[in-house]
This record gives C-alpha cells, sequence and structure tokens, in this order.
C-alpha cells in the first residue's frame, strides 16, 4: 500500500518534501523550492531504491557552511518514516 508522507525540513531552501513509499521502496519524492535541477535528479535518482538505502547514502551531507542539506533533510524524513513503520 503506498503511503504519502510531507516533511517540513529545516535549515534548507527546499521548504517541504513530500515521499510516497510502498513499503520499503521509494516510490516518488517532490521538493518545494530548493535547486530546482539538484532535487530533480536526487528524485530520478532514488526512485525504486530502498529507503534504508538512501539514509545510509544521504545521511549527514552538508551544503555549505550549513549544518544540512537537502539530502540530509531527505535521510532525516525517511528516518522518520522507518521509525513510525516499525
Amino acid at each position: 500500500m503506498e503511503k504519502v508522507i510531507q516533511y517540513k525540513t529545516e535549515g534548507t531552501c527546499c521548504q517541504l518534501m513530500q515521499v510516497k513509499t510502498e513499503g520499503d521502496i521509494i516510490s516518488d519524492v517532490d521538493f518545494i523550492g530548493g535547486c530546482n535541477g539538484n532535487l530533480k535528479g536526487i528524485k530520478e535518482l532514488i526512485k525504486g531504491m530502498k529507503i534504508e538505502d538512501v539514509i545510509t547514502k544521504l545521511s549527514g551531507i552538508k551544503c555549505g557552511n550549513k549544518p544540512t542539506s537537502c539530502p540530509d533533510q531527505l535521510a532525516k524524513c525517511l528516518s522518520q518514516i522507518m521509525q513510525k513503520s516499525n
């Protein structure tokens, strides 16, 4: 069954992420705000991936001098999804 989660980001240009999952697989993701081209690339790369694998790859990535980034915020969103499903 498909689940849709909205996640309000902190500390990034992207303000909101909407992630669709089917079981432990990411079926789609949309971003509001942020660097359009980069986020479109991330979207295409992670579609069909396991949530756990995306968390591992994206956690801790920083954007410039910021303590976080859009990929890091996506990993945090996905971590919340994992916690809620357990």
